[in-house]
């Protein structure tokens, strides 16, 4: 007898309904497999961020424990316009009287008026040397050289000379001036300061021995009777600090004073700017607030995260579990162990930071700003690194907190991620196993059907044919 192609066919069973319906219960651990891993999936994002916020708050804390933070100063001017500055933690604390008398100048010399910027001069060279002058006696730069610049065929109109003597890079700026009485090419040192005052001697390759008529027109020697006229000198910048003169090839004073430096913004002799410098409580008070917030984020987080909704009855990702709520009560348990750090206080309350009853942190901005005034001893609450828990700064404690829960060799906190990965890869091999084992029952349940529906089918037909036979004796009777 042929076999049966389609399953329930030789039975009138529905048999593909009844294996489908077997099938659906041999798979369902696999579908709780599937459901566990995406549950252990959704514990391993919210073990990634909790890692996120627990590692901003240890950096945040570590910044306050930072020396570098602690030493930092601030400088105030009297008269932003005048003065302005800064100053680094090796400045010394105090005030400075500062008289700006004058700024630092660059040299400006100005040719004769020509017709128009296409004038043509002659053929020649521009030497140009920077360096100091001294009435009409030039002392060259130490350190610099002389640039000549040779002036061709074609080449010795106003604009192409400017053109290049902006390309020579000799320290010269050069630049065409127009009014009504023509042309003017003007000259000016690219820095201030004396010593880059600048000298041009020109010569003309056929010299018709006027200095004030063709190249030798654009030479600057110092006297009166050179050929272009001096508008500015070049000067340093000069100041008194405390009485003290100063000055300057440019408007920013380095270093003046230990780690300090001034930029002077307008000249006024005769009036004084005061300079403050004092400890930078800014910084501090920044680092501070910084650091509240980062572990607000993370308390937050965590309580979230470990809530139980009583109306759905459903936990959050993390709820119940014991690594994660031992990290809650060990951030609890750094604010609440008092500190002999600082011999003014033991406890971060007593200086404006203290936790509400939701777990977070507040600061009291005036309780803060008082501790502030105080800053040696704020420094030792909040930033000592010391041997044991009792004697360290709070700060101090909650970085060490930070790397021992993400040490990634055996951190609380990596250890539990490491542990969640290796269980979505077990269930990922069970469920590759069951897959196997699935095929294969669903092949044997149905050859057991496609037997049965072989033998239905058999009988049947048997069954028919006695009918038949039956038949036909009752008629021949």
């Amino acid at each position: 007898m042929a076999t049966i192609s389609s399953l329930g066919v030789g039975s009138g069973l529905d048999s593909e309904g009844i294996i489908n319906a077997l099938m659906s219960v041999e798979r369902r651990p696999v579908s709780l497999l599937v459901q566990q891993t995406a549950d252990i999936k959704t514990q391993l994002s919210s073990i990634g961020q909790l890692q996120s916020l627990a590692a901003t708050m240890r950096d945040k804390a570590a910044a306050i424990s930072s020396v570098s933070l602690w030493g930092q100063t601030a400088l105030t001017s009297s008269d932003p316009t005048r003065i302005t500055g800064s100053s680094s933690s090796s400045s010394a604390i105090g005030r400075y009287s500062v008289e700006v008398l004058t700024l630092a100048a660059s040299q400006t010399s100005t040719s004769t008026a020509f017709a128009t910027s296409d004038t043509p001069l002659n053929e020649g060279s521009l030497t140009i040397d920077l360096g100091t002058w001294a009435g009409t006696a030039f002392t060259a730069k130490p350190g610099s050289t002389p640039v000549s610049i040779t002036i061709g065929a074609g080449e010795a109109s106003l604009a192409s000379i400017r053109d290049k003597i902006n390309a020579a890079g000799a320290g010269v700026t050069a630049s065409i001036i127009n009014d009504a009485n023509g042309a003017r090419l003007s000259l000016r040192s690219t820095a201030t300061g004396e010593e880059n005052g600048f000298r041009i001697t020109a010569t003309e390759t056929a010299d018709d021995g006027n200095v004030a008529t063709g190249l030798s027109a654009l030479g600057v020697d110092g006297t009166l009777t050179s050929p272009m006229e001096l508008n500015q000198a070049a000067g340093n910048a000069t100041a008194k600090i405390n009485g003290i003169s100063v000055e300057s090839a440019n408007n920013t004073l380095t270093n003046v004073a230990d780690g300090l430096t001034l930029t002077l913004g307008k000249a006024e002799p005769g009036v004084a700017v005061e300079v403050v410098v004092a400890s930078d409580t800014e910084a501090v008070k920044t680092a501070i607030t910084d650091f509240v917030t980062a572990f607000n984020a993370l308390a937050t987080y965590i309580k979230d995260q470990t809530k139980y909704n009583e109306a759905s009855k459903t936990g959050a990702p993390l709820q119940g579990d014991r690594t994660v709520i031992g990290f809650q009560w060990q951030l609890r348990g750094v604010i609440n162990q008092e500190s002999t750090a600082s011999t003014e206080w033991g406890r971060l309350s007593e200086v404006g930071i203290a936790m509400k009853a939701d777990g977070t942190l507040g600061i009291s901005t005036s309780d803060l700003e008082e501790a502030l005034e105080n800053p040696d001893e704020l420094r030792k609450l909040l930033a000592t690194d010391a041997a044991d828990t009792a004697s360290s700064g709070f700060m101090d404690r909650f970085k060490d907190l930070g790397n021992s829960v993400l040490d990634t060799t055996d951190g609380s906190l990596e250890t539990l991620e490491q542990s969640l990965q290796a269980r979505v890869e077990r269930n990922d091999d069970r469920q590759a196993q069951m897959e196997d084992r699935l095929v294969s029952t669903e092949a044997r349940i149905r050859a057991q059907y496609q037997a049965l529906d072989t033998s239905m089918a058999r009988l049947n037909a048997l069954s028919n044919y006695v009918t038949q036979q039956m038949a036909a004796l009752s008629n021949n009777s």
